[in-house]
């Protein structure tokens, strides 16, 4: 086979650039690899990492382990739900109204969509949302995951539930509210999940990391198996535990009481997931821009590329030259909205027109930036499919 380089240049020969595509085989071998990661839980698909329904529907039909999906807004579980998608749960808190009553109506027609919160101010609105569609909406609880170590939250700040006994003093509150269903609990380990333990010139700091993450692991385990216990003694069934995801499936699958994990990053596998040592990923998915100068010899210059990720600034969050390889981003300029300079090395040599591929820092932000993705197979083009943004869709 051509080198991976010359592979995809004849495959998009004829297609104008910018483009983003998603490589079919490699995206199929990451669903069975991270499946088998999960071990025996359910896999709860997160549509924020991939944004575009033909690959979360090729996603859910691969294997009976993939059952359901989490959605990052209600205003996107809505839609999945009138397009015939179940078993939904929104992943982060929703505070708006009249998107808890629709989504009240929709489970008063026997829909499974599943609201999160984690406070008792939260289950008021959606209580009061519920008497008056004589409906009881089930919700999940958010449990903070993160770790304090002395000098550190190691972690992300998400829900005020820090500790078993928080759980349990909601859990009591929550006792008295009649038209909302407390049907599971929800943790995501994001400093283990999406921390990555194995970046190149960070020696020691990844050992410190991998240590944070072990002990971590131990409290959280502890953490969320007291929650557990703590709710069902106030009288709680509890058939929806999920935790996990791409980063952290070796550690989560271990825990008895967890029902399911959710993964999305780990479909498409972008740049920030190559540096975790427990596990290796293929790059399913990218963008491609075109060569259109070359200031001087070793250095050509891009049209566009400049699509970042979010969350805490760093060069982590810039797109990745991925091929040829040999090629860096300058440090002054790195990857521009209009333009994107690039450092050749070992001899790579780029023609005024050539495709530069691209790796994003993360999942389903690309999708955010282009209307379409090609998909490819085999050595060709199979199909050319809409994002959420081809659709029309914009949820945050």
């Amino acid at each position: 086979m051509l080198n991976r380089y010359e592979y995809y240049k004849e495959i998009f020969k004829n297609i104008p650039k910018p483009f983003a595509f998603v490589d079919l085989d490699l995206l199929d071998e990451n669903i069975e690899e991270l499946r088998k990661r999960s071990g025996d839980k359910k896999i709860r698909v997160a549509s924020k990492s991939i944004r575009c329904r033909t690959i979360i529907e090729r996603v859910l039909k691969a294997n009976n382990q993939f059952e359901g999906l989490m959605c990052y807004t209600a205003t996107e579980a809505l839609w999945l739900n009138e397009l015939g998608y179940n078993n939904l749960l929104i992943g982060y808190p929703t505070t708006d109204l009249n998107q808890i009553e629709q989504i009240a109506i929709e489970v008063s027609k026997g829909k499974n969509i599943c609201l999160m919160i984690d406070s008792e101010e939260q289950a008021k609105r959606i209580d009061e949302i519920g008497k008056n569609h004589n409906v009881k909406i089930p919700v999940c609880l958010d449990i903070d995951m993160s770790s304090d170590f002395p000098g550190i939250h190691f972690g992300v700040w998400r829900s005020n539930l820090r500790t078993s006994n928080n759980v349990e003093t909601l859990g009591k509150k929550l006792l008295k509210y009649t038209n909302l269903s407390v049907i599971g609990i929800m943790g995501y380990e994001a400093q283990i999940a999406g921390l990555v333990d194995n970046l190149a010139g960070n020696g020691l700091k990844n050992i410190v990391v991998r240590k944070l993450k072990s002990k971590s692991i131990q409290e959280l385990r502890k953490r969320r198996e007291e929650s557990i216990q703590k709710l069902k003694q106030l009288g709680y069934n509890l058939n929806l535990v999920n935790g996990g995801g791409t980063g952290s499936l070796e550690s989560t699958r271990e825990e008895t009481d967890v029902t399911e994990v959710t993964i999305g990053s780990g479909f498409f596998n972008s740049h920030l997931f190559d540096n975790y040592q427990n596990f290796k990923h293929q790059p399913a998915a990218g963008f491609a821009v075109e060569v259109v100068r070359k200031p001087k010899d070793g250095m050509v210059t891009c049209l566009g590329g400049g699509y970042i990720a979010s969350g805490g600034t760093g060069n982590e969050k810039q797109p990745l030259p991925y091929l040829p390889e040999g090629l860096k981003l300058t440090q002054n300029e790195g990857a521009g909205e209009v333009q994107t300079p690039l450092q050749l090395t070992n001899g790579t040599d780029l023609k005024l027109g050539d495709p530069v591929f691209f790796r994003h820092s993360k999942a389903g932000e690309l999708c955010e930036r282009f209307n379409e993705l090609y998909l490819v197979s085999k050595g060709q083009i199979i199909d050319c499919v809409k994002t959420y943004r081809g659709e029309g869709k914009c949820f945050l």
